[in-house]
């Protein structure tokens, strides 16, 4: 059959290496053929869209596996306010969102999984939701409500699983709470991916969850503790882990560039780009809300307004995946092929999709990105469909 779109002459960066006058097809939702030189016009001679790259760069579609929302809109408040937030995302090259919601009442939580059910259906961009609470760390809550925060009883898992219809891809648990080992057991029977964050847990606790089948470590170094000279904790866990993944918040402000070069040395292929971005992604700076807490963004960081004097925790990001890209490679001095996988085959592998998703190859999903000598989004498509 004849190809939908095809993309030509362009610089292909995946995961698998870089490679110039590369082109793509797409049929329907899928890369239907690949390659380099002259062989795109045969596919272009009746395809429905051609488009010269002009030399610039072609990534697989991001993956943010951690976001809140952007535009002035959160992912807690409703189908209306995802759509609009996941608009100015996939704007700037984010294909598939894993839906993130912050701590509630467990019945609004079931309310909240029960709509990003009904998404997923609607949308294959939405991979599913993830739920960054309610099981944290009072001391290590950032940005949660501290009112909302509890045990990881079996009933309340249970709840939480069947309000999801599947559709839960990953939540965070503070692993030292009461219940919270039996609790990595339940979720990953049901297909949930547990991630270790806003924790307490030194290096034994969080080497006990990754043994019971928790695969991920929240946005590293960020509501956890330290690496101490003799308290390693639950970073150097998962670094010595070649399990795990680390979610990392490349915005600068979060963690250090240097320090962020010692994380992707010590994990090469192990480190996930995520936003963990707000509602003032995109937007201007001013107050917000993030679930029930009021935030006041300034010079693009957010943080949780504070009444004692103090800056405030820091709430989220502003940061969209394109900038994290630009940074892994021009702050952190990543080779553009390393960085791009953070974001494409690195995500898409957590969530076993890694056949599908995350890679310019036949057989995988039509979702691309074309960025300028700055990485600067030109062009995107998720699912064979061009979104900006």
């Amino acid at each position: 059959m004849p190809a939908d779109v095809v993309v030509h002459s362009a610089r292909k960066v995946d995961a698998a290496g870089e490679a110039d006058d590369f082109w793509v097809a797409f049929e329907g939702a899928r890369i239907v053929t690949t390659g380099t030189g002259g062989g795109w016009r045969a596919q272009a001679a009746s395809a429905a869209s051609v488009v010269d790259a002009h030399g610039a760069r072609l990534t697989p579609g991001f993956i943010d596996l951690h976001g809140h929302g952007a535009g002035g809109f959160a992912f807690d408040d409703g189908a209306y306010a995802i759509s609009k937030a996941l608009e100015v995302h996939r704007a700037h090259g984010t294909t598939r969102s894993v839906i993130s919601l912050v701590a509630n009442p467990v019945e609004e939580l079931c309310r909240s999984l029960d709509a990003i059910a009904d998404l997923a259906v609607e949308d294959p961009l939405v991979l599913g939701a993830h739920l960054e609470g309610p099981f944290l760390a009072v001391e290590r809550k950032g940005a949660h409500n501290p009112d909302f925060l509890i045990d990881p009883s079996p009933a309340v898992v249970e709840q939480l699983i069947a309000a999801s219809r599947g559709a839960l891809r990953q939540i965070t648990l503070a692993v030292e709470r009461p219940n919270a080992l039996e609790a990595v057991d339940v979720l990953v029977e049901a297909g949930v991916h547990v991630a270790v964050g806003h924790t307490e847990a030194d290096q034994a606790q969080a080497q006990a969850a990754f043994d019971r089948g928790a695969r991920l470590l929240t946005h590293v170094f960020n509501a956890m503790p330290g690496i101490g000279h003799r308290e390693p904790g639950p970073v150097v866990a998962a670094l010595e882990d070649e399990r795990v993944t680390l979610e990392l918040i490349l915005d600068g402000v979060h963690v250090h560039p240097d320090v962020a070069k010692i994380v992707f040395g010590q994990a090469p292929g192990r480190v996930a780009l995520i936003t963990d971005a707000m509602a003032a992604t995109g937007a201007a700076d001013g107050d917000y809300k993030l679930g029930s807490l009021d935030v006041v963004v300034a010079d693009g960081v957010a943080r949780v307004r504070a009444t004692d004097g103090s800056p405030g925790s820091i709430a989220g990001s502003t940061l969209t995946l394109d900038t994290a890209l630009k940074n892994a490679v021009e702050l952190v001095g990543l080779p553009p092929a390393a960085a791009v996988a953070a974001l494409t085959a690195v995500p898409a592998r957590v969530l076993g999709r890694q056949h599908e998703l995350g890679m310019l190859a036949p057989g995988y999903a039509a979702d691309a990105v074309l960025l300028d000598e700055r990485w600067a989004v030109r062009a995107v498509w998720g699912a064979g469909e061009r979104l900006g």
